[in-house]
């Protein structure tokens, strides 16, 4: 069996195909990543010599390259990651994101319904279990106050460029499974932490703004709260929902760990504190600026349908994940 795994060089894909091909030794991997600026071959480099293990360079929104994939490899899965995903380079240029997160999305899953479909609600034989996995965020929800979870029937409600795409990139994945039947299953994460996150994410960069002595800037005060997600919880997530889920279906992922953006500059100033000592705590060095256009307050998802549909479960919570992840950051950034 072969699976496309899109924008599997970023972050969270990196950290899924590493962990699917340890998992299973019969199914095959087809990597497609443009290798933006955001896609690193080396989160890749203890998979790379995989017999499993196939990586393309192009974009999606080649249609001709996709369609070819599909046909030579003859894909029976897909687990579609590549987006573009920072909220703030999607203010910059938003038409990159437009490209990517809803006009590659289209082709992927059109060729995908093609390739596995006669016409409306009629699979090909050998395709009656190939399934389409649409990975979003827990963005397109919008903004919560203080209270208050996101949950599957939450209404649509993106604030960012960013989130918009990705909401009308889920919005192409459901009208898939309504329209043609095809085998559609979404996920929307909270936000994920962990190796191999880029360097302008905000824990990556409190943590290497930290280390070379530099300010760490925090958008103004510090206040906005996110739901932390381990990225190997995620990729069970993941996985249990690909093989798992119910086709049409949405399953919420998050960490359970909501916290806000000064709280996590403090707990890996403290942490740095301990492991590498220095004559004033890293704490000195968080620097207040200037907020992000549109900054939505508060994200947190009630992930109890995945749990007890699926029956998953977040391994870490903060404080285990975040000292896994700050070791493997003082690694890299004390290599370069």
């Amino acid at each position: 069996m072969n699976i496309l795994i899109t924008g599997g060089a970023g972050f969270i894909g990196s950290n899924f195909i590493v962990y699917f091909l340890n998992k299973y030794q019969h199914i095959k991997l087809i990597n497609l990543d443009k290798l933006t600026y955001a896609g690193e071959l080396s989160n890749l480099d203890e998979v790379k010599n995989n017999k499993n293990y196939n990586f393309i360079k192009g974009d999606i929104c080649d249609r001709g390259l996709v369609e070819d994939i599909f046909k030579k490899h003859n894909i029976k899965g897909v687990i579609h990651f590549a987006a573009e995903s920072h909220v703030d380079n999607s203010i910059k240029a938003p038409n990159e994101f437009i490209n990517t997160n809803v006009l590659g999305t289209f082709n992927l899953i059109d060729v995908a319904k093609n390739h596995w479909m006669m016409s409306p609600n009629c699979v090909k034989p050998e395709h009656k279990n190939s399934r389409f996995l649409h990975i979003s965020t827990d963005e397109v929800y919008g903004t919560l106050g203080k209270e208050g979870l996101f949950t599957e029937s939450t209404p649509y409600a993106p604030n960012s460029p960013y989130s918009a795409t990705k909401a009308s990139s889920d919005f192409i994945a459901r009208s898939y499974f309504h329209t043609y039947g095809l085998n559609v299953v979404t996920t929307n994460c909270s936000n994920n932490y962990g190796p191999k996150q880029h360097d302008e994410k905000l824990i990556p960069t409190i943590i290497r703004k930290a280390l070379k002595g530099e300010n760490i800037p925090i958008y103004g005060d510090g206040s906005n709260i996110r739901d932390w997600l381990y990225v190997e919880d995620h990729c069970e997530g993941i996985h249990l929902t690909f093989n798992k889920g119910k086709a049409g279906e949405t399953y919420n992922i998050g960490g359970k760990n909501e916290r806000n953006n000064l709280y996590i500059a403090h707990a890996i100033c403290e942490i740095l504190d301990d492991v590498i000592p220095k004559k004033q705590s890293y704490k000195k060095q968080i620097t207040f600026v200037t907020d992000r256009p549109g900054h939505d307050f508060r994200y947190a998802i009630d992930a109890s349908k995945i749990e007890n549909e699926l029956g998953w479960k977040a391994n870490e919570n903060f404080e285990t994940g975040i000292k896994k992840t700050i070791n493997w950051y003082i690694k890299k950034y004390q290599v370069q």
